[in-house]
């Protein structure tokens, strides 16, 4: 397993995976890894001759007064993880290897991101669609990995993926769960104690929707409403938004049928969690 810092050496370390006949498959992260991302890399250890991670916290996806310059960070300990689910190649390049003086090119969509975080974070996905492109050209991958718990963000990807006519496989993996049922982020490391135990609220929230759902409601209005109640019985969360959209266009339904998305997203303190479950109704 290496660690490398520039687009040239990623570069060149791809380029002869591929006069081997090589499969190649990428994992894009922020760093400080957990299990989540662990299940990423293993599953495309699993289905790739080999697999590059980038560990690179990106500028550009952060809004102002957002927690760039407190986003946890520790390289040590994401090689160990990296090593440990038998990934061959890190990429950790500086911002500006990615951003040189006076970058001002952009990518961005829109439809799937009006609605959910991107309604909150009016910058965030434009930012996440920039790296992306770059990072794919720069690694060129046949299949890439991203968790369901960043929903939105894997309904942007496809959708961009598609436009641009990217050849790769963009692959969705299952929410990993703390065993109390959070769902693993980084970003839970700014919990308190206090705060940690009370984060437990979103998967229960969530739990309470789905019940509906199974047992056969399908006003969506009425499983929000439900969704929403059991959030504030928890008195250290303030709710951002609970909504429920198909999972192709990350629009509003009022009648839930086909695959939709049911997402939250809910301050504990000052820190936003965001949790979601994706179900199928087809009757």
């Amino acid at each position: 397993m290496k660690v490398v810092h520039t687009i040239k050496e990623v570069r060149e370390i791809v380029k002869a995976w591929r006069k081997e006949g090589l499969s190649v498959g990428f994992v894009p992260t922020m760093g400080y890894l957990h299990e989540g991302h662990k299940s990423l890399i293993t599953k495309s250890v699993s289905e790739n001759d080999r697999t590059v991670v980038s560990v690179f916290v990106n500028p550009i996806q952060f809004g102002v007064n957002e927690d760039l310059a407190k986003y946890p960070r520790d390289l040590k300990r994401d090689t160990l993880l990296v090593t440990s689910a038998g990934a061959d190649l890190i990429f950790n390049p500086e911002p500006s290897e990615m951003y040189p003086a006076h970058f001002t090119t952009s990518v961005n969509t829109t439809e799937v991101t009006e609605h959910l975080c991107g309604a909150r974070r009016p910058v965030h996905f434009g930012g996440v669609c920039t790296v992306l492109t770059k990072l794919f050209n720069i690694v060129m991958p046949d299949r890439a990995y991203f968790g369901q718990k960043d929903a939105q963000q894997l309904a942007v990807v496809k959708r961009f993926v598609r436009d641009l006519n990217f050849d790769i496989e963009i692959i969705g993996c299952p929410i990993v769960r703390e065993d109390d049922g959070l769902a693993k982020s980084s970003r839970n490391t700014y919990l308190s104690p206090e705060e940690r135990k009370a984060a437990v609220i979103l998967s229960k929230a969530l739990k309470e929707g789905k019940e509906l759902i199974l047992n056969g409601e399908r006003n969506a209005r009425k499983v929000i409403d439900a969704i929403t109640k059991v959030l504030y019985t928890e008195p250290l969360a303030k709710v951002d938004y609970v909504s429920i959209v198909d999972n192709t266009n990350i629009q509003p339904v009022d009648v839930i049928k086909g695959e939709v998305l049911v997402a939250i997203a809910v301050y504990i303190g000052t820190t936003r969690e965001i949790d979601n479950f994706i179900i199928e109704v087809n009757d």
